[in-house]
């Protein structure tokens, strides 16, 4: 079925002789929304911001044009006056004092116990004690023991040295006989030693002790000489047991005390 096609009578209208003022309108009107399209182009070419081009739709609002040099000029500026104040910000002091870590050679470490050395016991200096007896004269030659001698008895021991040998006390005790004792001794010295033993030192050249005089053992108590009946110097020497004059031999009493004589 063949539908009628109706003709628009503006486009009639428009081409008919009739209606030259419409015509002059329209054209006018097209001539200048194709200026503004060409002149939107030619400023996005030249780069001096883009233009909104107006639609047909008037009701649409158009973008405002973007400065991109503005926004940029405008974070540099930002940018420049931040970095100014941080660097002349005052530094405010911390409340809480801050104190430093300790180093590692700082800490003291854990004492040790260390076992004390105990010192070592020095060895006690042992004291002699001082010989209760001594030989009367030390180093002396023995020149007569006692026992019989030229039919009669050699009651003593001859200790021989040349004159002025010290002559020594053979123990402690106290003096009681100093001088010429008769009977040939000569200068003589007896001392009691008060345990039942008295002795007998003859033929002194000289004394330096006196009755009375206490002694002790190896005090000097005179000096060998030859005065009384004495071939030359020497030192008769005796031991009496419990009263003077009772002579016994020296040599095995004396042995008993420690001292060794040749006889």
């Amino acid at each position: 079925m063949k539908v009628p096609v109706q003709e628009d009578s503006s486009i009639q209208n428009e081409n008919t002789p009739d209606a030259p003022g419409r015509h002059r309108r329209r054209a006018s009107t097209g001539r200048r929304a194709t200026y503004l399209v060409l002149g939107a182009v030619a400023l996005v070419a030249l780069g001096l911001g883009g233009v909104s081009v107006a639609t047909a739709d008037r009701g649409t609002p158009a973008p405002a044009a973007v400065d991109f040099d503005a926004r940029a000029r405008a974070e540099d500026a930002a940018r420049a006056d931040r970095s100014v104040r941080e660097s002349i910000a005052p530094v405010t002091p911390s409340a809480t004092p801050v104190s430093p870590s300790p180093s590692p050679t700082a800490a003291s470490p854990t004492p040790t116990r260390t076992a004390t050395a105990k010192p070592k016991p020095q060895p006690k200096k042992t004291v002699k004690p001082k010989p209760s007896w001594v030989i009367p004269m030390k180093g002396a030659t023995i020149t007569s023991c006692y026992g019989p001698r030229w039919g009669t008895l050699h009651a003593g021991i001859d200790f021989a040295m040349p004159a002025g040998t010290p002559i020594h006390a053979a123990a402690a005790g106290t003096v009681v006989k100093a001088g010429d004792a008769g009977d040939g001794y000569g200068n003589s010295v007896f001392i009691d030693h008060h345990n039942g033993y008295l002795t007998h030192y003859a033929h002194q050249s000289r004394l330096i002790v006196s009755v009375g005089d206490k002694v002790s053992a190896g005090q000097v108590i005179g000096y060998e000489g030859a005065t009384g009946d004495a071939t030359g110097p020497h030192l008769h020497f005796e031991v009496h047991q419990g009263q003077m004059w009772n002579q016994i031999d020296p040599a095995p009493f004396l042995r008993a005390r420690g001292i060794n004589v040749a006889c």
